[in-house]
């Protein structure tokens, strides 16, 4: 679903932000992306979802090119920044048509998922009100509905759990979950290491720029936990 190969970011001012990364992430895999701030994670999200050129390697999103065919990859994925900007001139619904519309939804397809989506979240009446009143723990509930609606084959989030209460989180991780066993995948970062030890069957660390370990989650945590894990293999000189 996600191949990252022999990835390479240098910024303009010469600084290596990740040097050779090679990620495989395979239909049905919930894929933990983890490091300290500033370890290339970000970069390297951002050069996924097509947002940010890279200088080598390559990147691959259900066998095509991130590169060659972005609007193709674009049309299968979904990706959510740990602050999203949305349109706060927009209502949460006029925001929803607007996205329904890019991805091409039926009336009946956007009418159904909004319903659903919005329901979950708990979120339905506040449709009809601007964006600009929503709390940041809204609008992440919103930038989530969007993500969700056209049904991606790969889901590409920033820090996702950032401004949820327990409930929304919770529900988060039932549609992570789904998503996944439905045959799409989620590539992810997120700090909040109990999380992805429960929830994921895939994790990759990440330590300035370099890629330190990546496996499945039951190999690399064995009889220890993820984050006893982490934090030996990232103190290291």
């Amino acid at each position: 679903m996600l191949k990252i190969e022999n990835y390479t970011k240098i910024y303009s001012n010469g600084k290596k932000a990740v040097n050779n990364l090679n990620i495989h992430v395979l239909p049905g895999d919930l894929f933990a992306f983890i490091g300290h701030n500033g370890a290339g994670k970000t970069t390297t999200i951002k050069s996924v979802a097509g947002i940010l050129e890279f200088n080598e390697g390559r990147i691959l999103i259900d066998g095509v090119s991130i590169k060659d065919d972005p609007l193709l990859c674009k049309n299968k994925i979904a990706y959510i920044p740990d602050n999203p900007d949305l349109y706060d001139s927009l209502t949460g619904m006029q925001y929803l048509n607007f996205i329904a519309d890019i991805f091409k939804l039926s009336k009946d397809e956007r009418k159904e998922r909004i319903e659903y989506y919005a329901g979950m979240f708990e979120l339905t009446d506040y449709l009809n009100n601007l964006i600009s009143s929503y709390s940041h723990g809204m609008k992440q509930k919103l930038a989530l509905i969007c993500a969700f609606i056209h049904e991606p084959k790969l889901l590409i989030l920033d820090e996702p759990f950032v401004g949820l209460d327990p409930k929304a989180a919770y529900t988060v991780k039932q549609l992570m979950k789904d998503l996944c066993a439905k045959g799409g995948a989620i590539f992810f970062s997120t700090h909040i290491l109990e999380v992805a030890e429960k929830l994921c069957n895939k994790i990759a660390i990440i330590k300035n720029g370099e890629l330190v370990v990546t496996g499945s989650m039951e190999e690399i945590t064995k009889d220890t936990s993820l984050e006893n894990v982490f934090l030996e293999l990232t103190e290291r000189a």
